[in-house]
């Protein structure tokens, strides 16, 4: 499969999370976004979807609902909220001031063998977070972009959108902490409930 160019997803992650705030929540949306944020360090404030392909933005926005004092970070993938568009419109109606979505675009369905998503065609999410009324949204394509990136990850009046441009590439798959659903969501809660 050949790679196109782009910025590298693994440190950009890294890079963004790089001295977190303490009430900072972080999630994943399932495949190459949950490899990636555990692949960032593991953290039980971090909560890795690794199935319900299309349910990352609906929990990130219910998350923050119930966790307005805190900053709720989404990694996802193109493939991933390609599958539940609709979660834009209902985000930007409920407009949660604290809420950031990082679409790591590959434009590509990496986890099942690089098919093509339509990102690679004329769609853009960054006009569509717009259309659906999430103002705040734009497209990062360099390196040079991710210091302004994070300001605006942690500090941006939200729903904040960014959609990072990066390479499509099959990276080591980088297991997080458990893959049974209700131990992850019980030890996410508990991190939660801890850090107040």
């Amino acid at each position: 499969m050949s790679e196109r160019t782009g910025i590298d997803r693994r440190y950009t992650v890294k890079f963004l999370l790089e001295d977190r705030p303490a009430h900072l929540l972080a999630l994943s949306g399932l495949g190459s976004s949950t490899w990636d944020l555990t692949h960032a360090g593991d953290n039980p404030l971090n909560f890795c979807f690794i199935g319900a392909m299309g349910q990352a933005a609906p929990f990130a926005l219910g998350l923050a609902m119930s966790q307005p004092e805190r900053r709720v970070v989404l990694f996802t993938g193109d493939g991933e909220l390609l599958m539940g568009l609709g979660a834009l419109a209902t985000i930007a109606n409920r407009a949660p001031e604290n809420l950031a979505l990082l679409v790591m675009d590959n434009e590509s369905y990496i986890e099942t063998g690089g098919q093509p998503t339509a990102t690679a065609g004329p769609t853009d999410f960054e006009m569509i977070a717009k259309g659906a009324g999430i103002t705040h949204a734009c497209t990062i394509r360099q390196d040079d972009e991710l210091p302004a990136l994070r300001e605006q990850m942690l500090n941006a009046p939200g729903p904040f959108l960014a959609v990072v441009k990066v390479a499509a590439q099959a990276l080591p798959l980088v297991f997080p902490h458990s893959f049974d659903g209700v131990t992850a969501i019980n030890r996410f809660a508990d991190a939660i409930q801890r850090s107040y």
